[in-house]
């Protein structure tokens, strides 16, 4: 079978949070891999236009759609005009997603709520109301993008550890409930990329940058395109009996304790 097993050309994939960062970086793998690519954002218009304008410099065919994820009733709509003018949906990747930075004890209830709604809340959303024609088909691929933090903890983001730790277990009750319909749920858990986010304290000397490098086995901050790959095996038949499972593009920061800072 080779390298058919990842093919993925005709397939229709949905990225929420896909104008930017790891979002595109992904959405851009399955595009190059054949898939046309559904854009989501929702901070604005121009952001979404602008990143569809990039996909299709590369040949990837892409439509933008702007919606609120964590708006039930926009995401219904939003998905049915999806499936009305694009067509049925084969992939769905959920990767929206928020962190606010705030010792537990000093957190605003909101912020907290906030953090769940849009990490959380939103994939069981979407999900809910794209898996149906998954179901009826007897066919389709969720990823949702889990983190580091759904395995640990770390000072100042409890509630986005929250929020991943449950999206761990959310993506293995959507296998546990939806398997049998032939429909593989599993998530990605990025571990410390380099991205615009993370252009400030990726220099030399930065206290942050030197704990990154030290604490990951493979000694340097991850590639946004290594994220393609494994989206493409968890989107194609290569995957077809792999469920509930997340695989952790870390480096193999979770692998060990991580070493003294002295240590050569």
């Amino acid at each position: 079978m080779g390298l058919s097993l990842f093919d993925i050309t005709g397939r229709i994939a949905l990225v929420t949070g896909s104008t930017h960062g790891l979002g595109m970086a992904m959405a851009e793998g399955l595009g190059k891999a054949g898939a046309t690519i559904i854009v989501n954002g929702n901070s604005s218009q121009k952001k979404i236009d602008q990143a569809i304008k990039y996909y299709k410099s590369l040949g990837i065919k892409a439509k933008g759609y702007k919606f609120d994820v964590t708006d039930e009733v926009a995401v219904k709509e939003a998905i049915e005009k999806i499936q009305t003018e694009i067509g049925l949906i084969d992939i769905l990747i959920n990767n929206a997603g928020i962190i606010k930075r705030t010792p537990l004890e000093e957190m605003e209830v909101a912020d907290f709520r906030e953090v769940i709604d849009v990490d959380l809340v939103s994939p069981f959303i979407v999900s809910k109301h794209v898996v149906k024609s998954m179901i009826n088909r007897k066919q389709g691929k969720i990823i949702n993008i889990c983190s580091m933090m759904s395995e640990l903890g770390r000072n100042t983001v409890g509630a986005y550890a929250a929020a991943k730790g449950g999206l761990k277990m959310l993506t293995q009750n959507m296998a546990t409930e939806w398997a049998r319909h032939n429909i593989q749920v599993n998530g990605i858990g990025p571990g410390y990329f380099a991205t615009s986010q993370t252009d400030l304290i990726r220099v030399e000397g930065h206290p942050f940058n030197e704990f990154i490098l030290n604490r990951t086995p493979a000694a340097k901050w991850g590639d946004p395109n290594d994220l393609a790959g494994t989206a493409i095996y968890l989107a194609s038949k290569a995957s077809d009996f792999v469920n509930g499972h997340i695989v952790y593009v870390d480096g193999g920061i979770l692998a060990t304790i991580g070493k003294p800072s002295n240590e050569v």
